[in-house]
């Protein structure tokens, strides 16, 4: 008996790091939207995207209030802090 629980103690101490690492990788993972409407999404919105902070986010509303609502995507590249890698990077899930 003494030995079955210590077995039984084993088998779980090996199962849960296992359990536990891949637990972590998924709470890990950024969670991006389907898309972002870059002429009516606020800030919460804007940071989900990639490479997007607070900072660059409220300069995006920023533009987008002076120069009034964005014409096309790359438009977007306007904004300061706005290249076009980090915009390649969030394309797919921008929408205007």
């Amino acid at each position: 008996m003494k030995m079955l629980l210590t077995a039984v103690l084993a088998g779980a101490m090996v199962m849960t790091p296992a359990l536990a690492a891949e637990k972590v990788t998924v709470d890990n993972q950024q969670v991006v939207p389907l898309t972002v409407n870059i002429n009516s999404a606020d800030v919460g919105q804007l940071t989900q995207l990639k490479g997007i902070g607070e900072s660059k986010a409220i300069a995006i509303i920023e533009y987008r209030n002076t120069n009034g609502k964005f014409a096309s995507i790359d438009e977007l590249s306007n904004v300061k802090g706005i290249g076009t890698k980090l915009l390649e990077q969030n394309r797919a899930n921008l929408s205007l």
